[in-house]
């Protein structure tokens, strides 16, 4: 039984569609959940305007009946409440004249999908490219991250996302207890646990504004409750830490993954990296977690601890230089309504991206077409691991 999703729309389009095909029926799906998930995703300081316009809640076209989803794929939507002021411009039907004003991108954003895309694509527009590549698309995904979390919750898994660096504050990414991951209150300015590191953070924020410029981080996601054995060695396909690594590296702008202390393990003797094992009233365990919850590819039972690398968004205030690809004469590059950062968002967004591996693989693992028949499944696997 698989886990899967795809998402439809454009950031200025009429409305952001998600289908979730793989839940077993009677399992709760509740839109307040989903939305919520969503207000935490337009969280953080540094947003910018977009996130006062949109207030994203969702609408499920099917797949769920009296409150409990069916067995049947889930259509999820997302309203663009923008698409007003864009209906001319993003028109699905070819229109009589040009809008007056047309917004057609000519010169591309250094960084971004703009000239890359166009070139691949043939596209003279390159508004045909940034629509798509624009990290609204992500709003899609967190509702499926939504509903992914849900699934795990009904096993005691849950999953949470913390700041750990924001442009060059801390030198060193923070770290953090469960306990101290789970205390941060979600309108906190940043999502950092660490306050006088977020007041520093908060400061950099009003500096990059101030100076015209963007600001990336790391953010850290944490899955706790996750029994051993999700996942496989048996095929690089089936590793479950390639698996995240890819969901974690197609959110936007990350540019690299980390699972545990793989950064700093690279640079450690084996004797300071690899965590011994104990054995107690709970079974199993590692005396330390610098594997961060994942060896060859397959849950050990801790908690599973992920960073994704963000670099700064690619839309500045004070536009890098770029070339008019019709022209081929040197300008500015192409300003789009951006923040200055988005380090807390994409932390949302990489609870989502985990959480739809995680839930992926619970699937794979328990199969069940009910969630009763799931849970029995999976419980007969925790009884397994207890006499192992």
């Amino acid at each position: 039984m698989k886990f899967e999703f795809t998402t439809a729309g454009e950031s200025h389009g009429k409305a952001l569609v998600a289908i979730v095909e793989g839940l077993p029926s009677g399992l709760p799906v509740d839109e307040a959940r989903i939305n919520e998930e969503l207000r935490r995703r337009q969280l953080g300081y540094g947003r910018g305007g977009r996130m006062k316009i949109e207030q994203d809640t969702v609408e499920i076209i099917s797949g769920v009946r009296h409150g409990t989803a069916i067995g049947s794929p889930v259509t999820l939507l997302i309203e663009n409440r923008d698409f007003v002021h864009w209906q001319d411009v993003m028109s699905v039907s070819e229109l009589s004249e040009a809008p007056a004003n047309d917004r057609v991108v000519k010169r591309p954003r250094p960084g971004h999908a703009d000239l890359a895309g166009g070139q691949k694509y043939e596209a003279r527009d390159l508004r045909n490219i940034l629509e798509r590549a624009s990290a609204r698309e992500t709003a899609a995904r967190v509702a499926c991250g939504a509903v992914a979390k849900a699934l795990l919750f009904e096993f005691g898994i849950e999953v949470r996302s913390h700041v750990v660096k924001l442009g060059h504050v801390p030198e060193h990414p923070l770290t953090a207890t469960w306990e101290e991951i789970i205390s941060i209150d979600d309108d906190s300015p940043l999502r950092c646990w660490d306050k006088n590191a977020e007041r520093q953070m908060v400061d950099l924020v009003d500096e990059a504004k101030a100076n015209g410029d963007t600001l990336g981080g790391v953010f850290e996601v944490v899955a706790k409750g996750l029994p051993a054995g999700l996942g496989s060695h048996v095929s690089w396909r089936e590793k479950l830490d390639g698996r995240i690594a890819r969901a974690i590296m197609s959110i936007p702008a990350v540019k690299a993954v980390e699972i545990g202390d793989g950064v700093a393990n690279a640079g450690r003797p084996g004797s300071e990296v690899h965590d011994e094992i104990v054995f107690g009233d709970a079974g199993f365990g590692r005396s330390t977690n610098r594997a961060g919850g994942l060896e060859g590819g397959i849950t050990n039972g801790e908690e599973l601890r992920v960073r994704g690398y963000k670099k700064p968004i690619s839309t500045l205030r004070k536009p890098l230089r770029s070339v008019d690809i019709d022209t081929k004469e040197e300008d500015l590059a192409a300003f789009e309504r951006s923040d200055i950062t988005a380090v807390p968002a994409a932390g949302v967004i990489g609870e989502s991206m985990l959480a739809i591996v995680l839930a992926g693989a619970m699937r794979e693992k328990f199969g069940g077409d009910s969630i009763g028949e799931m849970r029995r499944n999976f419980e007969g696997y925790i009884a397994q691991l207890s006499d192992f």
